[in-house]
């Protein structure tokens, strides 16, 4: 069982000094998240770093999230007073909703200055929630780097867009401890931190253990199993089984059987999954 995540590379660090510094040159952040992990996606630091700051959530690979359950946490948020729009980088989906609340921000930023600015903002979010991709899809273009691996945008670039508005890029920031341990489970989940950290066969176990519990009629679907096991290590050799993930002598690839659980949960084969509801 994995009792604890924690991982936090030297950029990281270097990552909150330079959004400190670079904060009194934007007007808003954009905070990135993975909406199907919106609470855990949200770094602690951040929220403590850009406070008085005109914000707005990003709820990025919203295609892979359960619709009713954005529809709540985008209605929690507006609750709390805070710009929330679901959005999907790869498709573009939902970016023309965001250009049109930027345009508003813009406006109403502007009543207040005696000259006209272009709105600056500063891009902020966790490793792997789709940040890099989302300002491509925001410039039109492939400013930023781009990858399925954790931590790979690796210092600061403004870019320009279309409309004069302009971007700050950082790198992706994760905290040094995550007070609870579900935090770093569903990062983990999710793809945020890199798998090679962990034990991929005891990742996909406690991945089958939330499943089973919330979601036990997709993972039976999905697998085409008889039911869940009595333990996630059952029904683990189940999936093995029907898939045919067998090594010489009979013995289960557990390997293989978690690497296609974690790949296609995070793919959304198994289901539009959302992992966290917004607290009532």
């Amino acid at each position: 069982m994995i009792e604890n995540i924690n991982w936090y590379p030297g950029h990281m660090k270097k990552t909150r000094e330079l959004i400190q510094e670079n904060l009194k040159l934007v007007d808003a952040v954009i905070e990135v998240v993975d909406a199907r992990i919106p609470s855990s996606s949200r770094n602690p630091i951040i929220g403590e770093l850009v406070q008085g700051k005109l914000r707005i959530i990003a709820f990025n690979k919203n295609d892979l999230a359960n619709g009713a359950a954005t529809e709540g946490w985008l209605a929690h948020y507006r609750e709390e007073g805070i710009y929330a729009v679901p959005v999907n980088s790869m498709s573009g989906a939902g970016i023309s909703n965001l250009f049109h609340l930027l345009s508003k921000l813009e406006e109403e930023i502007n009543r207040e200055r005696s000259r006209k600015k272009p709105l600056r903002m500063m891009i902020v979010g966790v490793p792997n929630v789709g940040k890099s991709s989302l300002i491509n899809r925001m410039t039109g273009r492939k400013s930023a780097k781009t990858g399925d691996r954790p931590g790979v945008t690796k210092g600061k670039q403004w870019l320009s867009l279309e409309n004069g508005m302009q971007l700050l890029d950082t790198p992706g920031i994760l905290w040094p401890k995550f007070e609870d341990p579900k935090v770093g489970l569903n990062l983990a989940f999710c793809g945020s931190i890199k798998d090679e950290i962990l034990d991929t066969a005891d990742l996909a176990l406690e991945l089958i253990r939330v499943l089973e519990r919330d979601h036990a009629d997709l993972l039976v679907y999905r697998y085409k199993i008889d039911g869940i096991g009595e333990t996630p290590l059952e029904t683990m050799e189940a999936i093995a089984v029907k898939r045919g993930f067998i090594l010489p002598g009979k013995r289960i690839d557990y390997e293989r059987t978690a690497r296609t659980i974690l790949d296609e949960f995070r793919s959304a084969a198994i289901g539009r999954i959302t992992l966290e509801r917004p607290e009532v």
